[in-house]
């Protein structure tokens, strides 16, 4: 069983999260848990000092790209799970009124610093520690950091979005906008976000089983936790987006820790899909792109696509590489 006892802190001002845990009555959901608590092992000695989420990708770090997209969709409170090195997140997305004094009159400057000034967009931030099960040194799973933010979201339902995954959409309609618009048309308990993987990657990825295979919105009717190509006819894996209804912390509370001290999202999922409720899949659209920032190959593809779109320099920076591509080799 899992502890629900959490200490939730809100920046820059500190306040508790009991002040923002009213009950809300739209048809709109507000709130995302975005858990980045994990060490970065894969990216080692790149993530020795700087957790995986602040690698910039083009001119912004990961987890703002992760942001934005939450902020698209209409999420206005984001509760980052955190562990003992990833304070800069918060930072990051803090004030800094020494950096705006300083650059004073540039406006130029002045202008990029404030680009994403989140206060004025309404958009609040808050922080909560995972913790590590007794006798283990790392952090818990991905069900104990949803379990995490079991105070943050109170009886509503939420949006998790995992911290080294960035979901870029080249059309004004993203993949968590059809996702919360799924989510609450089909009063869903569960609604995830699915991209089609090759049979090389099955065993790396939560693979969902559909009822209706074809289908860009479907029911699922199992997931099956990193299997083997020949476990499963099915090639749709999870696309670190989901959505949740609060009945998921009661099924994660249940669970039994792994015998390495973790507690599986996937495990309360599956749970939600045998006891019958409506469990969907939303798929990836075809001008939607997944980036796992999970090693540093798929880093520096990740980069190299952003800073080819990049408005000022992108020309420049296809022709600097088409120009090493040319060479002869040496």
């Amino acid at each position: 069983m899992i502890s629900q006892g959490r200490h939730l802190v809100k920046f820059p001002d500190q306040n508790h999260i009991s002040n923002y845990t009213t009950q809300e009555t739209s048809m709109h959901i507000t709130k995302a848990i975005v858990p980045v608590a994990g060490l970065g092992t894969r990216l080692l000695p790149t993530t020795k000092a700087l957790p995986k989420e602040m690698l910039p990708v083009g001119r912004l770090p990961v987890i703002h790209h992760v942001v934005e997209e939450l902020v698209s969709a209409g999420i206005r409170q984001i509760l980052f799970v955190t562990s003992g090195n990833k304070s800069v997140i918060a930072e990051h997305f803090d004030e800094n009124s020494e950096l705006t004094r300083r650059l004073g009159t540039d406006q130029q400057d002045l202008l990029e610093a404030c680009r994403f000034d989140y206060r004025t967009r309404g958009i609040e931030f808050f922080t909560v520690r995972q913790r590590c099960l007794p006798g283990h040194t790392t952090p818990a799973g991905t069900g104990d950091a949803v379990a995490a933010g079991q105070a943050f979201v109170a009886n509503q339902d939420f949006v998790v979005a995992f911290g080294d995954s960035i979901v870029h959409s080249s059309t004004s309609e993203t993949l968590l906008q059809r996702m919360i618009f799924s989510h609450l048309n089909h009063h869903s308990t569960c609604t995830i976000g699915a991209y089609q993987v090759p049979d090389a990657l099955v065993h790396r990825y939560g693979i969902l089983i559909p009822e209706d295979a074809g289908s860009a919105d479907c029911k699922l009717t199992d997931i099956i936790e990193k299997p083997s190509p020949d476990q499963t006819s099915s090639r749709l894996a999870i696309s670190a987006r989901y959505i949740f209804s609060p009945s998921v912390f009661e099924r994660i509370h249940a669970l039994t820790p792994t015998p390495n001290g973790e507690i599986y999202l996937t495990d309360a999922i599956a749970t939600l899909i045998s006891e019958g409720t409506m469990v969907r899949a939303v798929r990836l659209g075809e001008t939607d792109k997944r980036y796992d920032i999970g090693n540093h190959l798929a880093y520096f593809e990740t980069f190299i696509d952003y800073a080819f779109d990049d408005p000022e320099w992108g020309a420049q920076i296809q022709s600097y590489v088409r120009g090493k591509m040319d060479r002869e080799p040496t």
